[in-house]
């Protein structure tokens, strides 16, 4: 019995100690969503209390991970990304490393990047963000419309002294229909192929889009589109899955209902939304969903369910050639 005591006293003192140590950084953690919720993030425009942040970020990473770094100083390649971005290499504890290691080269990587950050809305570019048994699970926004695409290689071009080497076909807006319309694809064709490399580079075979239009439409122009609707077919050889989400407005009404999700059900008939769920079976015979009652699940229902599909798609690996073969017949 003193023997245990005498054991168990030192556990006492480091448990409190750590428990010391959660409190202070549990308290912490109500601050981040203040500052989160509060203020929008600018690469250009960073606070010593952001970089305190960066910094601890960068440190936790450390703890489980080998990783390079993506350049973002100052926000040249996206200002909504942070200055150093994170690419987890491999798990630092993992004894099959080589199995899973990445075989991506940042230096590559960032070539990739700066090149693609055109193609998707507001320079959002796919950026790796989870690694989970040697796969990158990405991030980015939709793509980029002819509008947002025309305006973001105008300004390039005057802000750079007039002469963008990377962007030329966009220098002058053809006048006649027929070459305004070559002139789009040859634009298309250009960034988005740069997108399509970066998504190849990074092994990524299935896009999920969640948006529940298949282009949004701003002040009369197409802002976003999806790779589904790509007209020249640009993507075919990824699989894409159409799993139609409500986007941030409306959870307006979550916020207005006290941030109560049961019972709050998106209304599938307005006008805008055209985008009809598309899975294919091989996702979705295991799961035991009826997915032919999505329009009916209210937010808790639909957020859990495809949460279910997504970890499923990621967790399994024999999926791509059971979808291939079920897309071929």
């Amino acid at each position: 019995g003193r023997g245990a005591m005498m054991a168990a006293s030192p556990s006492v003192a480091n448990g409190f100690t750590a428990t010391s140590a959660w409190a202070r950084r549990s308290e912490e953690i109500p601050d981040l969503i203040y500052l989160f919720s509060k203020t929008q993030y600018r690469a250009k425009e960073v606070t010593s209390q952001v970089e305190v942040i960066e910094k601890r970020c960068l440190d936790l990473f450390s703890r489980d991970y080998t990783f390079s770094i993506i350049h973002n100083a100052n926000g040249e390649v996206c200002g909504h990304y942070p200055r150093q971005i994170v690419f987890l290499e491999y798990q630092a504890t993992d004894v099959d490393r080589d199995r899973f290691k990445s075989p991506v080269q940042v230096s590559k990587l960032q070539d990739l990047v700066n090149r693609s950050k055109l193609a998707r809305c507001r320079g959002r570019f796919v950026c790796p963000v989870i690694l989970y048994n040697g796969k990158h699970i990405c991030r980015s926004s939709t793509l980029a419309g002819w509008g947002e695409l025309y305006g973001r290689t105008g300004y390039n071009y005057i802000f750079s002294g007039g002469s963008d080497d990377t962007w030329t076909e966009s220098e002058d807006v053809p006048q006649e229909d027929s070459a305004a319309r070559n002139g789009d694809s040859q634009l298309f064709d250009k960034v988005r192929g740069h997108d399509i490399k970066l998504l190849r580079y990074l092994s990524v075979r299935y896009i999920c889009d969640l948006m529940v239009e298949n282009k949004k439409v701003k002040f009369g122009l197409n802002v976003t589109s999806s790779e589904k609707v790509d007209k020249a077919n640009r993507y075919a050889d990824f699989t894409l899955l159409s799993v139609p989400y409500p986007g941030c407005e409306f959870f307006k009404e979550y916020k207005d209902r006290d941030y109560t999700a049961e019972g709050l059900v998106f209304n599938w008939n307005q006008d805008y939304v055209d985008a009809p769920l598309t899975i294919p079976v091989c996702f979705t015979q295991n799961l035991h969903i009826d997915w032919t009652r999505y329009q009916s699940w209210d937010l808790v229902e639909q957020t859990q369910n495809y949460l279910k599909l997504l970890l499923h798609i990621i967790d399994s690996d024999g999926l791509l050639e059971a979808c291939l073969n079920e897309i071929q017949r």
